[in-house]
């Protein structure tokens, strides 16, 4: 050790003196370079080429005759402790001899007492392996027959489609099993057959899930159908109970009966849709086969096998998708015949999404289904825009718009808004009541056109009650005896029923539609079919179709009794509207069918005047220069009259009194006009006090016929007939008078000669004061005594003719 110590100790040159030669120099560099174990090659290098090589090996040479020495005393020095080491090792040599045959003798011993203990410890040390295996083993057996276990019990469960204990095993048999499985051939069994076990899970589950998403279709079709049809029928019943209502309100107000009307339901199954539609709350089926299961059970399997997101968003799409197939309406197929499925397929589905919101533990969130109803609502009402502007007639319009009412009453239910549905039916209903009214502009023509102008005969009640009574247009609640002759024809009625079937087809449009307070509306119309379309049908009727008499009778009776309708009609629009009687009073306005009523009385008048032209005409045969007054009347008034009483027993039994007394009013107004203007006519050039006192009589005989109808009407109306008189009974009476000249007096002439005419007077006077009459005869004889009256009616000629 301290050779090598001393050997590799770096050796530094000592400093050379000035005098020592270049040889001794390189000696010095070149034992210092071995010494220091250097590369020797620069060395070489340099003593080949200054060429000197011997030079180098003389060096290297000297080199080693110095370390040789220097062994040398190394060795001396040490040779000494050398020896000495060696005696001691020879001495510990013998000692070890010794001792080793100590310990061979000890191993002997030992080998031959431990022997038999060495055998029993080999053997037991092998039982106790042997034991440790065994429990190892028992160990392995028994987590395989657990793991066993459990693979049987998982294939149980996908035998009897239980997918969720399945998962649940095949989770138990990767924690549990997995890393700690004995077996290898089990733990390579378990890495295959687990992830296959879970593809298989999700493909059964997604197939029952595609089944369900066809099934449900079908199903969400006949469930808004049910929902729609639950909801027509409580409609139903809030009718009924509105109609027994009515009939109750209406039979106070007649006073028919003295008792407390309490109208009472049957306790019908309000919970009808709620018990079919909703019959089973964890989402079985109902009555429809309304079976959530399948759903759920999908989505309760991707929440075991972590895939709820995914799943949610399957499920999503695919409903959305479905919606979106919902929404195409077949060109094949005319929206009227497929728009009750349209619109069934749409409420199902959304039924069925509330049904999910509410138990399906956020499989489908709010927001979520917001979107798909805002997205039903914008394509349905597009749907209804389009196929509501390409529809022409009345009924088509309302048949769809009830059930999308009754579809709005449906999902109102369900907390969905319906506001833009019913936007969208109040914005056509202008179009709807126009449509309306041409429909019964055309079934009002057909009914005018298909008149008879013939008394309605009615043999049995009903008739009466179906064509009387139920437009309240009766004089008398008293039941008449049948067979019974009404006063008006069948197109009464007809007309009737038109115009309430009008009525209850704008209330069922305006009803339901948002607007609790619509009778304006259905008035507004109603007014506008009875005096747009009623009365211009009428009007028509009137001046192309009547003819005669009778049948201007006729449309007069029955004018009376629409008046009376009308009032009907605004009442039962009131009801319908749900206002109260008094309020529909207040907005009455006056008779809307006036015109054609005034037509039909002027009609009437007309034909009567052109008959009573015919009698009147007899007047020529008036001796208009009697020398006596006629008793009994001139031929004409006699006929007149005659054909008046003959009229007017006919038309009492179908005309009504006030008719009937303007009617008469307006020809005894023309008799007495004609009277006048046979006087004042030109065919008339002069008369003498006698025809006048004969013409007396012929009024005198008119009054009395009029006197005669007193009890057909009130006081003031058989004075108005007689006022009809008026012009020729004052002009009779001017006439006849001793001092005509107060005719010029105006009180006199406000109070007893208001309806001459002072230019007609002055010229029927004239014509009484002609020289050949002998009671004027007189005027040209000088100093002799006029007569007063004379005097009176020659002042009155000459006032009169000054004023003109």
């Amino acid at each position: 050790m301290q050779l090598s110590a001393r050997t590799r100790r770096k050796v530094v040159p000592a400093t050379a003196n000035g005098g020592d030669s270049a040889d001794k120099l390189d000696q010095l560099l070149l034992s210092s370079a071995i010494c220091n174990g250097e590369d020797l090659g620069p060395f070489v290098r340099k003593a080949f080429a200054s060429g000197k090589p011997e030079t180098l090996l003389q060096h290297l040479r000297q080199f080693s005759r110095s370390k040789e020495s220097e062994i040398e005393e190394v060795c001396k020095a040490h040779y000494q402790d050398f020896i000495l080491a060696v005696d001691d090792l020879r001495s510990l040599l013998s000692d070890v001899d010794s001792l080793k045959s100590a310990l061979s003798d000890s191993n002997s011993k030992l080998q031959s007492v431990a022997g038999p203990l060495l055998a029993s410890l080999d053997s037991y040390v092998e039982a106790q392996t042997i034991s440790k295996n065994i429990d190892l083993a028992l160990k392995s057996i028994v987590s395989c027959v657990k793991l066993m276990e459990l693979c049987s019990r998982a294939n149980h469960h996908l035998s009897n489609n239980n997918f969720y204990m399945a998962l649940k095993c095949t989770d138990a048999l990767e924690s549990e099993f997995s890393d700690k499985t004995p077996s290898s051939t089990l733990k390579r069994m378990l890495e295959k057959k687990t992830p296959s076990i879970r593809s298989y899970i999700e493909r059964k589950v997604n197939k029952e899930f595609g089944d369900w998403l066809v099934e449900i279709r079908v199903v969400s079709r006949n469930l808004g159908q049910l929902a729609i049809g639950q909801a027509s029928s409580a409609r139903q019943r809030e009718e009924d109970l509105r109609i027994k209502q009515r009939q109750a309100e209406e039979q106070s107000r007649l006073s028919l009966r003295d008792c407390v009307y309490a109208l009472q339901e049957e306790d019908d199954d309000e919970n009808g849709l709620s018990n079919g539609v909703e019959s089973d709350s964890n989402g079985g089926a109902g009555l429809l086969g309304f079976d959530l299961t399948p759903l759920y059970r999908a989505y309760h399997i991707h929440q075991t096998l972590g895939l709820e997101d995914r799943f949610k968003q399957y499920y999503f799409e695919n409903r959305k998708l479905q919606l979106t197939s919902d929404f195409q309406v077949s060109s094949m197929t005319p929206f009227l015949e497929s728009h009750q499925t349209f619109f069934a397929q749409i409420a199902g589905f959304f039924i069925v999404e509330d049904r999910i919101l509410r138990t399906g533990g956020g499989l489908i969130s709010k927001i979520e289904v917001e979107n798909l109803w805002d997205a039903a609502v914008s394509k349905m009402c597009s749907v209804l825009e389009d196929q509501f502007s390409r529809m022409q007639t009345a009924n088509h319009l309302l048949l769809i718009k009830d059930y999308v009412s009754l579809l709005g009453v449906t999902l109102r239910r369900y907390g969905y808004p319906i506001d833009a549905l019913l936007d969208v039916l109040s914005k056509h209903r202008d179009k709807y009541h126009e449509l309306l009214l041409s429909d019964c502009r055309k079934q009002i023509s057909e009914a005018l056109a298909a008149d008879k102008f013939e008394q309605m005969l009615m043999k049995k009640e009903y008739e009466y009650s179906m064509n009387v009574l139920s437009f309240q247009i009766q004089t008398s609640d008293i039941v008449p005896a049948f067979p019974y002759v009404a006063p008006f024809s069948s197109t009464v009625p007809d007309c009737c029923r038109i115009v309430r079937s009008f009525i209850e087809d704008s209330v069922s449009f305006m009803s339901y539609g948002g607007h609790l307070e619509f009778f304006d509306v259905v008035k507004k119309y109603l007014d506008r079919l009875l005096g747009e379309v009623l009365d211009e049908a009428l009007l028509k009727l009137i001046n192309s179709s009547v003819h005669g008499v009778s049948q201007a009778m006729q449309v007069a009776a029955n004018m009376a009794v629409l008046e009376r309708a009308c009032d009907f009609f605004f009442r039962h629009a009131a009801q319908l509207s749900g206002i109260p009687l008094r309020m529909a009073e207040r907005s009455r306005r006056q008779f809307p069918l006036t015109k054609a009523r005034d037509a039909a009385e002027e009609m009437l008048s007309g034909l009567l005047k052109n008959k009573v032209d015919g009698f009147m005409s007899l007047i020529e045969n008036v001796n208009w220069m009697a020398d006596e007054p006629l008793q009994n009347g001139n031929e004409y008034v006699n006929e007149v009259i005659i054909y008046l009483e003959t009229l007017v027993s006919t038309a009492q039994q179908i005309l009504p009194a006030q008719v009937l007394r303007r009617v008469l009013q307006d020809v005894l107004s023309h008799i007495s006009e004609t009277i006048v203007g046979a006087v004042y006519g030109d065919s008339v050039k002069r008369f003498n006090i006698n025809a006048i006192m004969g013409i007396d009589v012929d009024i005198r005989l008119l009054e009395s016929f009029a006197d005669n109808l007193a009890p057909l009407f009130t006081d003031g109306d058989a004075n108005q007939l007689k006022t009809a008189l008026a012009e020729s009974r004052q002009l009779v009476n001017l006439l006849l008078s001793n001092h005509p000249e107060n005719f010029l007096n105006p009180v006199i002439r406000e109070r007893s000669y208001n309806a001459l005419d002072h230019r007609k007077v002055v010229t029927i006077s004239e014509k009484l004061r002609d020289p050949s009459d002998r009671l004027f005869g007189t005027f040209g004889s000088r100093g002799a005594k006029q007569n007063p009256k004379k005097k009176s009616l020659d002042a009155l000629i000459k006032r009169l003719r000054d004023v003109s």
